[in-house]
Parts: C-alpha cells; structure tokens; sequence
C-alpha cells in the first residue's frame, strides 16, 4: 500500500481556555481539515508548575486537553497560520506521519 506524507498537529489546551470550541469551530467549517479528536487528560501540569488532576471525589474542572488533526502538509500550515490566535506559544507541535491515501482529500 502506498502511503501519502502528512503532517499531524497537537495542541495542548485546559478546560478553562475558551477557545476550544472556537477553535475546533475553525478547524471543521473553515479550514475543513480531515478531522480532529480531542482528549481529556487525568492529569498534567504546564509552565506553572500547578499539576491539574482529575480525582475520584474530587473532579476537578481544570483538566488537560489535546486536540489533535492532520492532514496534507501545506493545508496544515495554512491551519496553523489561522489558529495561532486560539493557541499560546509553545502549546502547539507538529510532526511529519504517513497516511493511507483515502484519509486525505
């Protein structure tokens, strides 16, 4: 099977940033990228130092997210381009992947 270069973008995100929904709002009706996941962690810590943990009786409402996506290589830059102003710095990664084929439009 011949596989098609792609780029895969990860975005680290906390329940309390409120651009989430705006973001993935962008990523879906105006930049129409392949698809994107989000995921909930149980724990982590940023900059800060502050670690935001999800605990059995105590849920907290500040967890970590990673919203994911990819696609062809120069769509992605152009993705980036867009939503620089929903990510802060330092809080977006990039990395080349292979896909197969159909996934890519």
């Amino acid at each position: 099977m011949t596989m098609v270069e792609a780029t895969m973008v990860r975005v680290y995100l906390s329940e309390s940033d409120r651009e989430l929904n705006p973001l993935l709002k962008c990523l879906h009706e105006e930049l129409k990228v392949c698809g994107a996941t989000v995921m909930r962690g149980v724990a982590g810590f940023g900059q800060t130092g502050v670690v935001h943990s999800a605990r059995l009786l105590d849920l907290s409402t500040d967890l970590p997210l990673v919203l994911e996506f990819f696609d062809r290589p120069e769509r992605v830059h152009q993705a980036i381009e867009r939503i620089q102003e929903f990510v802060e710095p330092g809080h977006l990664v990039t990395w080349n992947v292979l896909v197969a084929p159909a996934q890519l439009n």
